[in-house]
């Protein structure tokens, strides 16, 4: 029997293909079935297919807002979903054109507004502009809206206006969970971890990404050794750490080179049930082989299908290989890359030419320079550092000089220090000379510049210039740097600074090193002897 009213069914099976579309084209398909059914000005059906065209993709939502203007009377929904696609797009600055647009036709912006062009504005890092958007949240009485202000917060800590992210903060009646994290995550992106954790420490209750925002931020700070024990009290008494938790403790592992901590994390993700996606075992992949469990790196690394790995796993290994000095095995894979259909990038080459220049490889290096250009891809100043250094730890400084000096990239301190080191190495002096004053001219706060020009000059016995050069640092005001190690020993890290004897066990380690010195000048080292005879 046909339905008496035709219009009925055509709209019922509209609203069930709306729900169920999953493509561009499928929407275009249905719009299309829209406007010959005569219902191209019902809102709710234009509302449906801006809604969804804005929630898609950066063409979808041009799409959804082409749509929108069409309309004679577009509601406030449908102008969010517009500002909210664009928001998330590769265009995000749209987003606060469409909503300049929307204010110029009178539409008045609701508390979904502010939020969507808060995110636009923490993606552009405009802090100007969030100064206005925050202009407008306060003239449209939205200040105290608790939604808003988390928005706000965000937005200023990602663009470095912390003291502003905190009057917003301190400004919010009754805050949520959001409020805190929010407020940590700003000092955490801004480097204050000090603040960050007096915050994270009032707090009375905590979520995974309370921990997280801590932990990340103590490992983009260089406090490695933090994010360690946030991560292990967060085992302890925390809530379960999430995959972003545990990609930023992995890489803190990585840093301090913590071989058994980064063993028990990759067991604590296999005993929490985690998935071993793509992302999770890119950061094992390279916590081991940045703690020198190459073997282990490399079962992680076949663990993974070929048809879904993705270039940065790949970089992760070849890389790894590459520190060890696993030259030829990182050449290898590089090749088995290719034939997988991966695509290297810029790491890609940037990992193989260090390879190269560690293992002294100058004919490779180039090959694959030309490789790097070959493909489409500019070389950086980190690719010509990488020449520069295989070239001169070859004893090629000349060449190495003078492609330096016709090289399209100012030199940096590195491609210099590593110039520098090669003409010491293979005692071209007077090349030296003129690299090491270059280098006090591009670096003169930089301590080791003058150690290294004086080193030139010692090395000559030109005792007077060596002596000028100490004096010159001291002068300026530029102290040494002392260096240091770490090493990590039943799961315990210990520091280590030259001639430094703070460690408990300072004696036996300086007992064995005199005994390891002594056999290494004899050049005998009896292997039935062990330490317990030399008191250690």
């Amino acid at each position: 029997m046909l339905c008496k009213n035709p219009n009925l069914n055509i709209n019922k099976i509209i609203i069930t293909f709306l729900d169920k579309c999953k493509s561009t084209l499928q929407l275009n398909q249905l719009h299309a079935l829209v406007i010959t059914s005569g219902l191209s000005q019902d809102d709710f059906f234009m509302s449906k297919i801006i809604s969804f065209s804005a929630l898609s993709d950066s063409n979808s939502t041009a799409y959804a807002y082409r749509v929108l203007l069409n309309l004679q009377d577009p509601t406030i929904f449908d102008w969010n979903a517009v500002i909210r696609g664009y928001s998330k797009s590769k265009n995000p600055n749209k987003a606060v054109s469409v909503f300049v647009k929307m204010l110029q036709v009178g539409v008045f912006p609701d508390h979904l507004t502010y939020p969507f062009l808060a995110k636009s504005t923490s993606r552009l890092l405009r802090k100007e502009l969030g100064v206005s958007i925050h202009g407008h949240v306060l003239k449209s009485g939205f200040d105290l809206d608790r939604f808003v202000a988390n928005s706000l917060i965000h937005m200023y800590g990602s663009c470095g206006e912390i003291v502003y992210a905190r009057k917003v903060f301190d400004g919010i009646p009754v805050k949520n969970l959001v409020s805190w994290n929010s407020m940590i995550d700003g000092y955490a992106k801004c480097g204050n971890m000090d603040l960050a954790r007096g915050l994270f420490d009032l707090m009375n209750e905590r979520d995974v990404r309370s921990w997280s925002c801590l932990i990340d931020g103590y490992v983009k700070s260089g406090n490695y050794g933090d994010a360690m024990a946030v991560f292990e009290k967060m085992r302890i008494s925390g809530p379960k750490a999430n995959e972003v938790t545990m990609v930023s403790a992995l890489c803190a592992c990585a840093h301090l080179g913590a071989l058994n901590k980064g063993r028990t994390m990759h067991e604590y993700l296999v005993d929490n049930g985690f998935e071993l996606n793509l992302v999770l075992r890119t950061s094992l992949v390279d916590m081991y082989a940045k703690c020198g469990a190459v073997e282990e790196a490399f079962t992680v690394f076949r663990g993974v299908s070929m048809g879904k790995s993705d270039v940065l796993i790949w970089n992760a290994m070849i890389g790894g290989l590459a520190t060890h000095g696993l030259v030829k095995e990182s050449l290898d894979l590089y090749t088995e890359m290719q034939i997988v259909g991966i695509k290297p990038d810029e790491i890609t080459y940037l990992c193989l030419l260090s390879a190269c220049a560690h293992g002294g490889l100058v004919k490779q290096a180039w090959y694959l320079f030309e490789c790097l250009n070959n493909n489409g891809m500019a070389p950086k100043s980190e690719h010509y550092a990488c020449m520069v250094d295989a070239m001169a730890r070859a004893g090629q400084v000349a060449e190495a000089y003078q492609f330096l000096c016709q090289m399209p990239v100012e030199p940096t301190a590195s491609m210099l220090g590593a110039l520098l080191s090669g003409c010491m190495n293979h005692r071209k002096l007077d090349l030296a000379e003129i690299v090491g004053r270059k280098l006090i001219e591009l670096d003169p706060e930089h301590d080791g510049r003058y150690v290294g020009l004086s080193n030139v000059y010692a090395i000559g016995r030109r005792w007077d210039e060596a002596k000028i050069m100490r004096e010159a640092m001291e002068s300026r005001g530029v102290k040494k740097t002392p260096g240091h190690s770490f090493l990590e020993m039943s799961g315990a890290h210990h520091r280590f600074m030259a001639h430094d004897k703070s460690h408990p066990s300072s004696e036996q380690i300086y007992t064995m090193l005199s005994f390891i010195l002594s056999q290494m000048q004899l050049g005998v080292l009896n292997e039935d002897q062990e330490p317990w005879m030399y008191g250690i």
